[in-house]
């Protein structure tokens, strides 16, 4: 009697045991919003403080876990770059993106990063699909995990943020067209929803922009550090309208429109069962249109930004509740940089022209191993060799490479050259970590040249292109939601560890290329 006493009770203790951890174990969250916004720069950030409303930036500070110092670990950052590293938890070299365009060695003509000719677009003659992004990302993960059933998203004014973010499982990925100022999508992800239809029937931008207009979203007297313009003002009105306007703020507010409608239209956030949203922003300058430099552009920009932050988090909090939802934001750490004129400053500068490179090298091959082009394209900063010329004349490639390295290296403007063997083969060192990292044998160069800071880069048919600039690009990594602990972190991170943390949060594998362990201190 007393043996089944006792076993009763170890039952009741066992079973209350498990009820306390189950209850007292925290929830994987409903929703994962990832806010991707382009160019976004820590300085600017923190220098428009003062302009800032309480519900956006000031709430992103305040509340959330703040990593002031995060960087990404390869070279040559962009849009596509970053983002893909974001999502998959690595860099191009086991990714494969190596950038936004690249060009393509058996055609020898630049392709752009998602393009595929397979799949149909939508509201678009682009055809699309994230084919070239060799790996899974995290979103691709919780699908799934969760066997299909986790609903997944990505909104974005750009096709490659978009399609990068949402992966190859998503339900979709939805962009705006440059030419029609309709959103768009790819047959890659199945039908086109009917939420969407019926937006771009009503209330998509092509309907509003001709009444658009960008001009100081405030009185100057708001501004704590005015420039010299007293005002701006720009329209959207031309053939290239809906390109220009998706590098102005204005296109944050067009997203907030189309994730309002996908929150109202699907079931994001609706069960338990976690679903994801990445939405992208601009915060980039629309200098790199205009050619001018606007400091009241700039703050403006940031201004608008902070009350769409604002507007989607009121949005998520109406739908799904923020006591169910965890956010990350995030920048994609660089900067389009304009020409600067360091001469008139007397700072040391000079032009590099790489066609004239890409001559030269040739030349000196044929002086020395004989007539050819050896040289087949160039692409930025980057040379591409005829492999079966120099296999043809029984060349040993390396040899080839590294003599081509040396005759780069003593042209004016060159700091370094670095060639296939040296990333692919070579002794690892600090320096050449982030090229190696940046670097994909499917599609980047033979050989890799770094021009001097403060020299311009020059193209034959544009005459220029842009001002070398090595500075680093300050940007933040914050986390927002339940059981996270405000904070403010200096320690340096590497943006590959977002994938795996929010795999940690979202109980989920990380990433099969994956290559950072999580931030275990983001919950305390």
């Amino acid at each position: 009697m007393k043996e089944k006493i006792l076993t009763s009770l170890l039952t009741v203790l066992a079973l209350s045991t498990l009820h306390a951890q189950s209850t007292s174990g925290v929830q994987a969250p409903r929703l994962v919003v990832g806010i991707t916004i382009d160019q976004l720069r820590s300085d600017y950030l923190e220098a428009f403080t003062t302009l800032y409303g309480e519900k956006g930036f000031k709430r992103l500070l305040k509340e959330g876990r703040i990593y002031c110092n995060a960087s990404y670990s390869f070279s040559n950052v962009d849009r596509a770059s970053a983002i893909a590293s974001i999502y998959s938890g690595t860099n191009p070299s086991r990714n494969g993106i190596v950038g936004s365009q690249w060009l393509d060695r058996s055609s020898l003509r630049p392709i752009t990063c998602v393009d595929d000719k397979n799949f149909m677009g939508i509201y678009t003659a682009e055809n699309t699909s994230p084919h070239r992004l060799t790996v899974s990302t995290f979103p691709d993960e919780l699908k799934i995990s969760s066997q299909g059933r986790s609903i997944v998203y990505a909104i974005a004014p750009q096709r490659e943020a978009a399609v990068l973010a949402a992966g190859h499982a998503a339900n979709g990925a939805y962009w705006l067209n440059d030419l029609t100022g309709k959103w768009c999508g790819s047959t890659y992800y199945g039908d086109f929803p009917r939420w969407l239809m019926v937006y771009n029937d009503n209330n998509s931008t092509d309907k509003r922009i001709s009444s658009l207009t960008w001009e100081p979203h405030r009185s100057f007297s708001a501004y704590d550090n005015p420039a010299k313009e007293s005002s701006f003002r720009y329209t959207f009105n031309d053939n290239r309208k809906y390109r220009r306007l998706k590098v102005s703020p204005c296109v944050n507010a067009e997203v907030n429109r189309v994730v309002n409608a996908c929150l109202y239209g699907t079931m994001l956030g609706a069960d338990p069962v976690t679903d994801f949203l990445s939405v992208t922003y601009n915060a980039g300058s629309f200098q790199s249109e205009s050619g001018v430099s606007s400091y009241v552009e700039m703050q403006d920009t940031y201004v608008r930004l902070d009350e769409d932050i604002a507007s989607l988090l009121d949005m998520i909090d109406r739908k799904v509740g923020l006591a169910n939802t965890l956010f990350f934001v995030t920048s994609t750490g660089y900067v389009e940089h304009q020409s600067i004129d360091y001469a008139a400053y007397r700072i040391p500068t000079g032009e590099f022209y790489i066609h004239r490179a890409s001559a030269l090298l040739n030349m000196y091959l044929m002086a020395v191993y004989g007539q050819g082009q050896y040289v087949e394209a160039f692409d930025g900063l980057q040379l591409y060799l005829d492999h079966k010329l120099i296999e043809k004349k029984q060349l040993r490639l390396k040899e080839v490479l590294d003599r081509s390295a040396e005759f780069l290296a003593d042209l004016s403007g060159v700091r370094k050259v670095y060639t296939s063997y040296d990333l692919l083969l070579g002794a690892w060192s600090p320096e050449q970590a982030k090229v190696r990292n940046s670097y994909s044998s499917t599609c980047s160069g033979d050989l890799i040249i770094q021009v001097n800071a403060g020299w311009k880069l020059m193209d034959a048919d544009s005459n220029e292109l842009e001002t070398v600039r090595e500075a680093v690009v300050n940007f933040p990594l914050i986390f927002l939601g339940p059981n996270i602990q405000p904070k403010t972190i200096h320690t340096p991170v590497s943006m590959d560890c977002v994938a795996p943390t929010l795999s940690m949060f979202m109980r989920i594998r990380a990433p099969n290329a994956c290559i950072s362990s999580p931030l275990t201190d983001v919950k305390e």
